[in-house]
């Protein structure tokens, strides 16, 4: 038996595992957890930074897969669930193909459906200080996409975390530049990414080092953004006037190796965040472990459960995405050691919490899934 083929049988034991799961924890927080594909299914070797989103015809998912990130061969690839609730063979949507003889790799994909139109926005570039952004259509919930359309100078669109659409009508999208150090800001476009506006940089890339925000959405009309730094700590700031001017970030008690967050509102008002916790003692924490937080106002964080809690620290599990869907249940998906997408789905009514005490993250909430 060869190498591949171990790993093949490998991955089938984890994917039997992970639907007896599934059915045998129906009551409790964890639905059901599974893997998009498998590895003999794809042509790639690696993949990262995927990005979920509910359509009329089910779940649709991109993530970017190639040889490693930043390779040339690294596209855009996509799947959506089928009606028997299986997914569809992973496509590739976007490649770097400049001519003949130039290619660069693609970037940190992110799904939006509004009520009529799928968007997938996307980045191309030979690194992420000299990327841009572009975006795709669909109308009908994946099957057939557009051509791409590269977006205005100075608009990235959404850089890694879904966007939201506001009561005013405009489309808010969360982003960031790397070309002058790390800086935050917003944009939004009210007419489907035909014209956009932006928010100067939040921050100055300088004294705080931040990318990557997601937002959440407060009852008041408040909206909060937390923010990926290098800062050992998630950084928050609020807007009141609908995203066109933002308080100063300010650091939240909950540490982050510099790792990708993302965030969701719940119908119910609670905010669910996944994350890479750390002891924020130690300065070589890696992404072996990964956590749902929850808050009632997104200052005040509560823990949840570890998806993953992996003792060799080789093992990624990183650049999670979160969402709720219609039906009231929690689907994120995030990179499994660099190797696969995994889909786990929590229902929101069986979750029980323990606070999270000067960012220890608590000894009661410390099992993973598995």
């Amino acid at each position: 038996m060869t190498k591949r083929m171990y790993q093949y049988l490998w991955i089938a034991v984890v994917l039997v595992g992970c639907q007896s799961r599934a059915e045998n924890t129906s009551s409790s927080l964890l639905v059901a957890e599974e893997f998009i594909y498998q590895s003999q299914d794809v042509d790639f070797p690696s993949c990262h930074a995927s990005t979920i989103e509910e359509t009329p015809e089910g779940l649709a998912i991109a993530w970017f897969g190639g040889t490693h990130e930043k390779h040339e061969d690294v596209g855009i690839w996509f799947s959506r669930q089928q009606g028997t609730g299986s997914w569809t063979k992973p496509v590739e949507l976007v490649n770097g193909v400049q001519n003949d003889t130039l290619r660069y790799p693609t970037w940190n994909p992110v799904l939006f459906h509004d009520t009529e139109k799928l968007y997938l926005y996307y980045k191309v570039g030979p690194n992420c200080a000299d990327w841009w952004g572009e975006m795709k259509v669909s109308g009908d919930n994946g099957k057939v996409w557009g051509s791409s359309q590269v977006l205005p100078d100075s608009i990235w669109g959404p850089i890694r975390n879904k966007p939201i659409e506001l009561s005013d009508g405009r489309l808010l999208c969360p982003s960031s530049t790397e070309n002058n150090g790390w800086r935050v800001h917003m944009e939004w476009t009210v007419d489907g990414g035909k014209t956009w506006n932006r928010t100067a940089a939040l921050n100055n890339g300088d004294s705080l080092s931040a990318i990557q925000p997601t937002i959440l959405e407060h009852e008041n009309g408040e909206i909060q953004i937390l923010c990926r730094t290098k800062s050992n700590r998630i950084y928050s700031s609020w807007s009141k006037n609908n995203g066109e001017s933002w308080t100063s970030l300010e650091p939240l008690d909950l540490p982050n190796n510099n790792s990708g967050i993302d965030a969701v509102t719940l119908k119910d008002g609670r905010h669910v965040l996944v994350y890479n916790h750390i002891d924020r003692s130690r300065q070589d924490a890696k992404r072996n472990q990964l956590h749902v937080a929850i808050s009632d106002n997104g200052v005040d964080w509560n823990a949840v459960y570890m998806l993953e809690n992996d003792p060799d620290i080789s093992h990624e599990y990183s650049y999670p995405a979160v969402i709720q869907t219609s039906d009231g249940l929690i689907h994120i998906t995030y990179t499994w050691r660099r190797e696969l997408i995994k889909h786990v789905t929590l229902d929101p009514a069986k979750i029980t919490t323990s606070p999270i005490v000067d960012g220890q993250w608590p000894a009661n909430k410390l099992t993973a899934l598995k």
